[in-house]
């Protein structure tokens, strides 16, 4: 007698969720697996890091973000439901109550093993006039379109974004591109709080360098709306006013985790699902969970954190493909390496920051270097700045952070790979990377930095 054919739910249908559906179809065939995916937007797997380029103008149409539509993914025997949101999670009973958002009718589907990708949304802060308009947070793809949309509706070329992370600074340069006048409202001492004040000075720069006007410590306070509802500007506590005909929340994301609170499932201090290292729901055998609705364990720091990047969830997405189709896998946890660009100026970090390694309470030296992207006289060197720390007394590395010029950024990969080895800045200075002139100096950067943070540490020491 053959045996009984599994059902899998997968909740979310971009890069954890059709990840996960995908590896696990390659797994086991439509005879042996249903698979049940259900998507509240209109589109799947697409790059959702794109929609700034798209914006900007540098990538010309919407669909081409798009690496997998809906139709591909039937064709595979996936059972896809877009504009279909699960509103309810009956984790004694095994089902789910999802509601089509077309025809507002609702249903229930059964699971034997569910697979949990709800991403993030941008934080919308309780404000007046936050719901205006006009006013746009920037996540899903179908957030992209109607700020292109509403874009190509509104008259004056005014914008202002909230916020100055990687959403904030990537918008601001994409409306700059389309031709419109930029103010960055932001309440750090620099943009770009995910570097430290003295590198985010260098994003300032070049921010205002192409023109965009950046105001730091500004708290805003409220959004304000003409006689029609829309944005007509954005208030802050110091009482100053900035007409704004269209908003862009950049003040970053959120875990979408209300499905899984409702049910009691785990949280961790940013309201992300715990899992382990498979991704398994902690204390659900049955359940996994993946993507930026998810905690990962920092293996720097060695506690979770939520850090919502497309390269994480698509290998989580791989990890629980492989366990609900019946293999095994894990995600052993991150070290934060990200990268962006400003105009030229390219910018990176991985690991820790100072205000990170305080809270984990490690004591720490950093080593701040400015050297050329490649040997200073062959044609189009350019300055990079490279700022590492490293731990007291044991020299390990704890994290660096880069901005420079066109070649800068992606050094950054070899500091995540350090971090992840555990290895110390001694350690590093003896690192056999390539050199030719048109690379680098003959002295990396990189190895640079580490030459300085090993003196610091030494000298921390003595």
């Amino acid at each position: 007698m053959a045996a009984a054919r599994e059902r899998v739910v997968v909740v979310g249908g971009d890069a954890a969720g059709m990840s996960a559906a995908s590896q696990a179809r390659r797994l086991k065939g439509p005879a042996e697996l249903e698979i049940v995916a259900f998507e509240r937007g209109h589109f799947t797997s697409y790059s959702a890091c794109g929609i700034p380029y798209w914006v900007g103008g540098l990538v010309p149409e919407r669909d081409d973000l798009i690496a997998r539509t809906p139709e591909e993914h039937r064709a595979r025997d996936i059972d896809l439901r877009t504009r279909t949101e699960v509103v309810e999670l009956d984790l004694p009973g095994s089902r789910v109550r999802a509601r089509d958002l077309d025809t507002g009718s609702e249903s229930w589907t059964g699971y034997d093993k569910l697979v949990l990708a709800t991403g993030a949304r941008p934080v919308r802060p309780r404000l007046p006039g936050i719901g205006a308009h006009g006013v746009h947070g920037i996540q899903t793809l179908d957030d992209g379109q109607r700020l292109m949309e509403s874009l190509e509706r509104t008259q004056g070329r005014r914008a202002v974004v909230v916020g100055a992370g990687y959403i904030g600074v990537e918008m601001a340069e994409a409306l700059v591109g389309r031709g419109y006048e930029v103010t960055v409202l932001h309440r750090g001492e620099q943009p770009m709080a995910t570097l430290d004040p003295d590198m985010g000075a260098l994003v300032h720069r070049a921010m205002n360098g192409m023109g965009i006007r950046t105001v730091s410590r500004a708290e805003v306070t409220g959004i304000l709306t003409d006689e029609e509802g829309r944005a007509r500007a954005v208030a802050t506590a110091a009482g100053e006013e900035y007409p704004a005909d269209v908003v862009v929340l950049g003040i970053g994301v959120e875990p979408r985790t209300a499905l899984a609170r409702a049910a009691g499932l785990p949280l961790g201090s940013s309201g992300g699902i715990l899992t382990d290292l498979s991704m398994r729901v902690l204390g659900h055998e049955d359940i996994w969970s993946g993507g930026d609705c998810v905690e990962v364990l920092d293996l720097v720091a060695g506690r979770t954190r939520h850090i919502p990047l497309g390269t994480h969830a698509n290998k989580h997405g791989q990890v629980i493909g492989s366990g609900v189709g019946g293999g095994y896998a894990t995600f052993p946890g991150v070290v934060g390496t990200a990268v962006s660009k400003v105009c030229e100026l390219e910018i990176a970090r991985t690991g820790l920051r100072e205000r990170d390694a305080r809270e984990a309470g490690l004591r720490f030296v950093t080593a701040t270097i400015t050297s050329t992207t490649t040997a200073g006289y062959y044609p189009g060197a350019a300055e990079m700045t490279v700022k590492m720390l490293a731990e007291l007394r044991t020299g390990r590395l704890l994290g660096v952070q880069i901005v420079g010029a066109a070649g800068s950024a992606k050094r950054v990969d070899i500091a995540a790979v350090a971090l992840t080895a555990g290895m110390t800045v001694e350690q590093m200075v003896s690192l056999d990377l390539g050199y030719a002139p048109p690379f680098s100096p003959v002295w990396d950067p990189i190895l640079v930095a580490a030459r300085k943070a090993v003196s610091a540490v030494r000298a921390a020491g003595s």
